[in-house]
């Protein structure tokens, strides 16, 4: 057994290393989504943080129409029918430990809603789960403490990554899913929300791969990165209170309902697109099995116009409203 296991663990190490040479190093950045969206529509402005890593700045595009950033901000403009100022915090290759950074960062601009991305980069790096789950969870106290509705996007299946080749893509594939699975229960504890983004690199990419994946073959394309942000826009809106009249109430038909945490959790990693919330049943937040969660498919909003940031909220039409702080 101690032979196999180690044959097994230099067989890993080998394929990790070729991975890593395949993929390549991350450089460059990519373009910045800071800026005020929402041409000609009213104030008061929403201001949305965006925390993480690269798959939240859209490394590897070259337009800033392409960040998942500016597709999320143009998005909940149209269907707030508000102007929007957004500020990206994120870095690339940033992981769970750094997020506390940005978030001091963050909280000086008040913003109204933070997402975040993150957990691949904890992944790749060997990062126990319990570290990384305690940073994103000291992160989303901190900001829901500040009154911010948090939006999560758990950690994506990296085995369908194509670098990766089994066994260490299975390897891959169960850490990345355990991870995703332990962000949604300690988000839904702290008060957060979860949207599962298995969706990103699951069934699409996988279907795919030369339309959704980089040329590192490891970030997103731009197609990619709007697939992100689309997935992700219903729940933004369901945290600011602009979710459609026909959403108030989960959709049984649909797969939706209530659930204990820790099976919702599960459910959602095997389920791309599906977001955790949690609610009360009879007036309590925890049922005998833990803490009550609504399990939801929302769906996803039409494409808004692809818009660029704007430098100033005078630029967006309008009356002008108070400039965040910057940080």
């Amino acid at each position: 057994m101690s032979v196999l296991g180690g044959g097994l663990y230099a067989l890993l190490t080998a394929e990790a290393k070729l991975a890593r040479k395949a993929i390549g190093r991350t450089s460059g950045a990519p373009p910045d989504a800071t800026g005020w969206y929402g041409r000609g529509r009213p104030g008061p402005a929403l201001k949305v943080a965006l925390l993480g890593d690269s798959s939240a700045a859209g490394y590897g595009v070259d337009l800033v129409t392409e960040t998942p950033g500016a597709v999320l901000a143009n998005g909940l403009a149209e269907h707030a029918e508000r102007r929007v100022y957004l500020r990206a915090f994120c870095v690339v290759g940033a992981k769970s430990s750094e997020l506390d950074g940005q978030i001091d960062r963050a909280l000086p601009i008040e913003p109204d809603v933070a997402i975040i991305l993150v957990g691949a980069n904890d992944v790749t790096h060997k990062m126990l789960p319990s570290e990384s789950v305690r940073h994103l969870s000291e992160g989303v106290r901190r900001l829901v403490d500040a009154g911010v509705e948090v939006i999560v996007g758990t950690c994506p299946d990296l085995g369908t990554v194509k670098p990766i080749a089994p066994p260490l893509k299975q390897v891959a594939r169960a850490w990345s899913r355990r991870l995703a699975a332990a962000q949604t229960i300690a988000v839904i504890n702290e008060g957060g929300r979860t949207v599962s983004l298995a969706a990103v690199l699951g069934a699409e990419f996988a279907a795919a791969p030369a339309m959704l994946f980089g040329p590192d073959q490891f970030h997103p394309s731009a197609k990619g990165y709007h697939a992100l942000a689309t997935v992700l826009l219903p729940s933004v809106l369901a945290a600011l209170g602009l979710a459609p009249e026909d959403e108030a109430q989960p959709e049984p038909y649909r797969g939706e309902g209530l659930l204990p945490v820790a099976a919702a959790a599960v459910q959602a990693v095997q389920t791309p697109g599906t977001e955790l919330d949690g609610t009360e049943v009879g007036g309590n937040r925890t049922g005998v099995r833990g803490l009550w969660v609504e399990l939801r498919h929302r769906r996803r909003r039409p494409q808004a116009e692809a818009e660029g940031p704007q430098d100033s909220p005078e630029e967006t039409g309008g009356a002008p409203v108070d400039e965040p702080v910057q940080a």
